[in-house]
């Protein structure tokens, strides 16, 4: 299919142009050069009662490298066995920013044993300076929170790994004028500090990830990979990929600097091993 045949993903920032192709008229023949991964999140569920055979259905779908959001109780080294045993590597690992406030040194520990690349913080919005506060974070908040992120990338690089910072949508918020997103790339370290762009809710704030990539595609070495569809609330609400409003051609296009790619879909309306297999062959067959 022709470029000129595909439709703008987002026409400005802050418009949400749907794409109104079918996923698979948006797949194209060539295959994705980069690694197929898998934000284990999205088998939240099934890991708990089945940890080695979620795993095994993981790399059956094509998956072969995956991110962790949570250890299940297992030491670094029988995670580590478990995905060797699976045939998948763990390169990142997710941690919201309370937890690398309090016990940083005792996950790059475990990060180092289980051979992670990067540590991301996963969530940091609702922190503040001043933890006898409440509400959402000010700017004045965030700016510490920028310092943050460089102090914790700091101690994350001397131990051999990358720190990077997950977003969700309050980092899209407008404060005094001022939006956080911008503001946090601006204020840390390009040397310690990544980012990893959840392209999903970079979409359901009403922004176009292309334009952030497009600008700055060194400082996004790590992505989110999601698809939403309107909910009945009216709330975005996720869906197999190439089945909602999210074209990943100009995305993936636009990031140059892109070293892993994660899948993360938290609602299903198959079974969820399926789906996800829906999403690897999406991923597949993307002509970027």
């Amino acid at each position: 299919m022709s470029n000129t045949s595909r439709r703008t993903f987002l026409k400005t920032t802050g418009a949400a142009a749907a794409v109104a192709m079918t996923g698979a008229a948006r797949l194209a023949a060539k295959p994705m050069k980069k690694p197929l991964g898998l934000q284990l999140y999205s088998v939240r569920d099934q890991l708990p009662t089945d940890f080695e055979g979620t795993l095994a259905k993981v790399h059956a779908d094509g998956y072969t490298v995956v991110e962790a959001a949570g250890y299940y109780d297992r030491t670094a080294k029988d995670f580590r066995k478990a995905m060797d045993n699976a045939g998948l590597r763990c390169v990142s690992t997710h941690h919201a920013l309370n937890v690398l406030e309090t016990e940083l040194d005792k996950w790059i520990e475990y990060g180092q044993t289980l051979g992670l690349e990067y540590i991301v913080c996963s969530s940091s919005g609702g922190m503040h300076r001043d933890p006898a506060k409440k509400g959402p974070p000010t700017l004045d908040d965030w700016h510490w929170i920028a310092g943050e992120f460089n102090r914790i990338g700091e101690k994350v690089k001397a131990a051999g790994m990358t720190f990077g910072v997950h977003n969700h949508t309050p980092e899209f918020a407008v404060i005094d004028g001022t939006l956080v997103y911008d503001e946090l790339l601006r204020l840390t370290d390009p040397k310690v500090v990544v980012f990893e762009m959840d392209a999903g809710w970079v979409f359901a704030s009403g922004h176009n990830p292309v334009d952030y990539l497009s600008k700055t595609p060194k400082r996004f070495p790590l992505m989110h990979v999601k698809d939403m569809i309107p909910g009945a609330d009216g709330k975005e609400t996720m869906t197999v990929l190439g089945k909602g409003k999210i074209d990943y051609a100009p995305i993936m296009r636009a990031a140059t600097g892109l070293k892993y790619y994660f899948v993360e879909q938290e609602q299903f309306e198959m079974e969820p091993i399926e789906e996800l297999r829906l999403d690897a062959e999406y991923m597949r067959h993307l002509g970027v």
